[in-house]
């Protein structure tokens, strides 16, 4: 008799972390903005969102690799917010450059300080923007970034997003409209209007 191989799961392109709400909930009390982390994990009922970077670290999961951990200053993420109080925040992971295996981050307080960050500051809360402790050792990856290959990494997508800005541009009355960019945020013209 013939025996049946395993199917293997493939490893998904990003994650959600529902268990670090924890960490982001007492930040945004704090500030007297409770949130509810959202579990789906779609862009259905959004009305906000995102694209920035956070930091942690990555294990290759392959047992033939050599290179087991590599550190990332820049862990695309997008944060999204929905109606009644809600966020959720989708982490895209990366391939081991040895390999090329799909590794699933394991993340550090930058998320909670990133999230609430974002999730305040579009409920109108002034506060100082976090800081990131050091800086990148390398040039971007892009072909090991998943947030790349999806469109929402601002250090690979940066010309992807000027492309995005430049083909919102409306010359209707002789007056180019808002330039639009990533995440639903609109940036004022220099005249002050939005």
């Amino acid at each position: 008799m013939a025996k049946i191989k395993p199917q293997r799961i493939p490893t998904p392109a990003w994650s959600m972390f529902p268990s670090l709400h924890e960490d982001v909930s007492p930040l945004l009390e704090a500030k007297g903005h409770p949130f509810t982390f959202h579990d789906a994990d779609n862009d259905n009922d959004c009305i906000r969102s995102y694209d920035t970077s956070i930091m942690g670290r990555f294990h290759c999961g392959s047992p033939q690799c050599h290179a087991k951990v590599w550190s990332s200053k820049k862990i695309a993420i997008t944060i999204r917010m929905y109606a009644g109080q809600r966020y959720n925040a989708r982490v895209y992971h990366q391939r081991c450059q040895a390999c090329r295996a799909l590794s699933i981050p394991v993340l550090d307080d930058s998320y909670a300080g990133r999230v609430a960050y974002r999730l305040l500051k579009w409920r109108g809360v002034e506060q100082d923007r976090p800081e990131f402790a050091g800086e990148s050792k390398g040039p971007h990856q892009m072909e090991l970034c998943e947030g790349c290959k999806a469109g929402h990494c601002r250090e690979g997508g940066q010309v992807d997003g000027l492309l995005d800005q430049l083909s919102n541009l409306s010359l209707v009355g002789g007056r180019a409209g808002p330039p639009r960019v990533r995440g639903g945020e609109q940036r004022s013209s220099p005249d002050g209007t939005v």
